[in-house]
């Protein structure tokens, strides 16, 4: 019976470890890479767009107010509309206003990049450049549109 309880004590003290190992490595913050956004130009079969470094589609919500993020107050809108984000002063590219570029701060601190006063929005379901499928969406109360080079909605 003895030999029962100190190997009981034995298996709980390693997985004891093992668990407070496994949380100790979920809770260390992860790196992140300082680097400003780049928003750039792609033609569409919809018209030329603002689209990320990448060439992801970048997404106005006609929810919004200027300079102001309103998806991040409607549960779970941000999961599906993450925001272009930037650590610095977001950069044109080719045909893009660098004037109508500019950053908000969004809850926690980061920043949201905007174009013309209208904060820019990736979508997560998104796999390819210049993807315009889910152009026009209606999600989270709003409508979900391109921009243009001039800062207009694209539908």
């Amino acid at each position: 019976m003895k030999r029962n309880f100190t190997l009981l004590a034995c298996f709980i003290a390693v997985a004891a470890g093992y668990t407070t190992a496994a949380y100790a490595q979920a809770a260390k913050p992860s790196a992140h890479v300082a680097h400003a956004a780049t928003v750039q130009l792609h033609h569409t079969s919809i018209g030329t767009i603002l689209t990320s470094s990448s060439g992801l589609t970048l997404y106005e919500f006609t929810r919004d107010q200027a300079d102001a993020n309103s998806c991040v107050k409607v549960s779970g809108c941000s999961r599906y509309w993450p925001a272009l984000e930037s650590s610095g002063t977001p950069t044109a590219g080719a045909g893009v206003k660098a004037s109508l570029l500019s950053t908000i701060r969004l809850p926690g601190g980061s920043r949201q990049v905007t174009y013309a006063g209208h904060p820019l929005y990736l979508y997560s379901g998104d796999s390819s450049p210049a993807d315009t499928s889910y152009v026009g969406a209606q999600q989270f109360g709003g409508k979900w549109y391109a921009l243009n080079a001039s800062g207009h909605f694209v539908k």
